[in-house]
């Protein structure tokens, strides 16, 4: 991953670098009321983020995959400006991708 002019970002081991998703802030409920990041929720809500980089021991996870994962449990980065997550690939509870498509049979929660 280049940062922007300076030196490039290489995750190691099995780590995983997302962005954090800027529409994961505010939602709707399914009568439309606008929902605030800052509500209480009954449960821990889990996040969907875009894989930037990944270590050379991550297997399940490449750049480009969506994957789902407890905000509660992240650590954040900020380079030149933009907020990313770093976390270990087993802290990822599902991946969502277009080659799955194949000989899987979905999401595995």
């Amino acid at each position: 991953m280049a940062t922007g002019g300076s030196a490039p970002i290489k995750m190691l081991h099995d780590r995983v670098l997302v962005e954090v998703d800027q529409e994961a802030g505010e939602r709707r409920s399914s009568g439309g009321i606008v929902i605030p990041a800052t509500a209480a929720m009954g449960a821990r809500r889990l996040a969907w983020s875009r894989v930037i980089a990944v270590g050379p021991h991550a297997r399940a996870v490449e750049v480009g995959d969506r994957v789902l994962f407890d905000p509660e449990d992240k650590s954040e980065v900020e380079v030149h400006g933009e907020v990313y997550v770093v976390m270990r690939e087993r802290d990822v509870h599902a991946v969502a991708a277009e080659r799955l498509e194949g000989g899987s049979t979905g999401l595995y929660l």
